[in-house]
């Protein structure tokens, strides 16, 4: 085996070990789709304000995904489609909220 590959396999191995359920759940998945995961996150706060009702209303949406509770435009809505419900567990879908706010608020960081 060449000392390339190993290396690859190797920060394969520990991205995959290490990365957060937000990295390995939300990231992958959204990777696939033309739209930055940020342009949600916006129109959450646009929509919410606050950090506890955003939270709220991702969970909601991610719990039971519906075309009434998406923020996303109608025209988004029917060329990609309601998201399916996620898998996740409470905990890993509050961990994975979490990160993704840390990630994208905008509290503390204007000047």
């Amino acid at each position: 085996m060449s000392v390339k590959l190993s290396i690859a396999i190797i920060i394969l191995f520990n991205t995959l070990t290490y990365a957060s359920v937000y990295e390995k759940n939300c990231i992958t998945c959204h990777k696939k789709i033309p739209v930055s995961i940020d342009k949600y996150f916006y129109r959450y706060l646009l929509k919410y304000s606050s950090e506890v009702e955003v939270k709220k209303a991702i969970k909601n949406y991610l719990q039971n995904p519906t075309q009434e509770k998406t923020v996303m435009a109608e025209a988004f809505i029917n060329r990609f489609g309601i998201k399916k419900k996620s898998k996740l567990s409470t905990n890993d879908l509050d961990s994975a909220i979490n990160d993704y706010w840390q990630k994208y608020k905008i509290f503390g960081k204007l000047q």
